[in-house]
């Protein structure tokens, strides 16, 4: 099963219960909240991901269930399974980068990562936009790396002179070309950072043809990126 597969299933219904309250960038800010803690509790993570202590619980039920973490007195820790997952994920998803607002951004807030190799995905921009607005954020902006540029899609104008601002703090991101950079904008920092998490996994999904059961009920595409492959748990 590859990485964005157990991440759906994750955060989908477990029957006969109600369909949870949190999102699939819920599961993967978890995963990196978990590893970064080392071991959590689960008001500290509640507090963390801005669920209600209810949704929390139901939360790690679903990671307890999914085998991707552990828990003890301590507190809550990745399991083995967990820490590949969240090795599966930055295999094509970097971790955030937070950037100063500017002629390429919407909120005061705002939020990078990187997409690996996922230029051919990118059409518009407009679906990456429109699944941050989903999750809670202003918008976000969609970004492509080609030719040592970051331009925008379809229209390939180089942005280094609007996002001067911003252009050299993705600088850090490493980007290789066909790399695409997503920013997400909101009032506050933690809707900006699941806004653009959420539009990175939308984005994730666009390359081919496996399903799973959404949040809704439907069976719907679970597209793959083709490095995923190497993420197999």
């Amino acid at each position: 099963m590859k990485t964005l597969e157990i991440i759906a299933e994750v955060a989908a219904k477990i029957a006969p219960g109600r369909f949870p309250s949190f999102a699939e960038a819920h599961i993967v800010m978890a995963l990196e909240d978990i590893s970064k803690m080392g071991t959590v509790g689960r008001l500290k993570l509640s507090k963390d991901l801005q669920l209600g202590e209810g949704e929390t619980r139901t939360l790690v039920r679903h990671l307890k269930k999914g085998g991707l973490i552990e828990i003890s007195r301590s507190g809550i820790s990745l399991s083995a399974a967990g820490r590949k997952l969240l090795s599966g994920v930055r295999a094509v998803l970097s971790e955030q980068l937070e950037l100063p607002s500017s002629p390429l951004t919407v909120g005061r807030f705002n939020v990078a990562v990187q997409v690996i190799g996922m230029k051919n995905s990118v059409r518009y921009g407009l679906e990456q936009r429109d699944a941050a607005i989903t999750a809670g954020a202003k918008g976000a902006t969609t970004l492509i790396f080609t030719k040592n540029r970051l331009v925008m899609p379809r229209t390939g104008e180089d942005v280094s002179e609007a996002g001067s601002s911003i252009v050299a703090v993705l600088s850090k991101l490493s980007l290789k070309e066909g790399d695409v950079v997503i920013i997400g904008s909101a009032d506050e920092r933690f809707k900006a950072e699941l806004g653009v998490k959420t539009a990175a996994l939308e984005l994730l999904k666009t390359k081919a043809g496996n399903t799973t059961e959404t949040r809704t009920g439907r069976r719907e595409p679970l597209d793959t990126h083709e490095k995923l492959g190497d993420a197999l748990i």
